[in-house]
């Protein structure tokens, strides 16, 4: 019977990752560094969940464009609008603004009525409040704690307290990371973008726990083996695998940005950032600072091994 395998990774590579630790690690450390930077000097593009403001749900004519309704919007008194077109010849306008009341509300809706005429149908009209804004932020920014305490947890738990520190900075790089595209490119950042970042950490982890595992079954196996030469082919040996994961998720990820609605724009570039950067982490970050943390493997090793190798 034949039988055909494509690989990206052929089996016994010897790729020396380890021999450009430093070097990554001083990319990764200034990439972290300028990620918080731009966020508190020039922000993130944050959407309405965050701002406060209108949102309007419409279905426009065969005939109307999206282009006509950016212009016709552009004369708006009050917010530079946000307008996204999705689904079959519908719209959705996010004009950002600050606490209002119902009458200042119905005056902007009004205005958005009259300058798009009687042709459109209006589906769904929503004001979000600036306070609510400040919860949802609040609430994302606990929800990305407590995922990384609790991955902390269970790393220490499940291997080692070197493990779980490593594993949360190569997430906390991961974050940055996204932070830092979302800065550069202004790209609007709502609670869609917050689910990625979420998403993309359970994401990192995974593969970041699958090098650990193989890490610690290796210095059960090699006992005398030196960690940089251990944590090499540790890598090299995962490194098919983790390729044709990250493929197959980047590649799912480039269809929803392809064919998918402009609402979940920012999901998916999200998503496909931190894919990239995930992969990357669990090679040249989250392995090489095990270097740095005194790993000993007396503390993986059953007590009795663990004598022979302190001999």
């Amino acid at each position: 019977m034949l039988r055909f395998r494509f690989r990206f990774v052929k089996d016994h590579t010897d790729i020396n990752f380890m021999g450009i630790h430093k070097i990554a690690l001083f990319l990764s450390f200034a990439m972290m560094t300028l990620s918080i930077v731009m966020l508190f000097t020039r922000g993130l593009n944050l959407g309405i969940d965050f701002t406060g403001g209108l949102l309007m749900e419409i279905k426009t004519p065969a005939t109307i464009h999206i282009g006509e309704i950016r212009e016709s919007l552009s004369k708006l008194s009050t917010g530079t609008p946000t307008i996204q077109e999705f689904g079959d010849s519908s719209i959705m306008i996010k004009i950002p603004g600050k606490e209002a009341d119902q009458a200042t509300q119905k005056k902007l809706y009004e205005e958005v009525k009259n300058l798009l005429g009687n042709d459109v149908e209006y589906r769904r009209v929503e004001y979000v409040g600036p306070q609510v804004g400040q919860e949802l932020i609040l609430v994302g920014v606990k929800a990305f704690v407590y995922s990384m305490i609790g991955i902390l947890g269970y790393l220490w738990f499940r291997f080692e307290w070197q493990f779980g520190v490593t594993g949360v900075i190569a997430l906390a790089h991961d974050v940055c990371a996204t932070i830092l595209f979302f800065t550069l490119t202004q790209f609007e950042f709502d609670l869609s973008t917050v689910a990625a970042v979420l998403l993309v950490a359970g994401y990192s982890i995974n593969d970041t726990v699958v090098v650990f595992d193989r890490i610690r079954e290796m210095l059960r196996k090699y006992k005398k083996m030196p960690l940089l030469e251990l944590f090499n082919l540790a890598v090299n040996q995962m490194l098919s695998r983790t390729i044709m994961t990250s493929m197959t998720t980047f590649l799912a990820m480039v269809a929803l940005l392809i064919f998918g609605a402009e609402v979940i724009k920012g999901f998916t570039y999200a998503m496909l950032v931190g894919i990239v950067v995930g992969t990357y982490s669990s090679v040249f970050v989250a392995a090489p600072i095990l270097l740095y943390l005194d790993l000993r493997r007396e503390n993986i090793l059953p007590k009795s091994e663990a004598e022979l190798v302190k001999q």
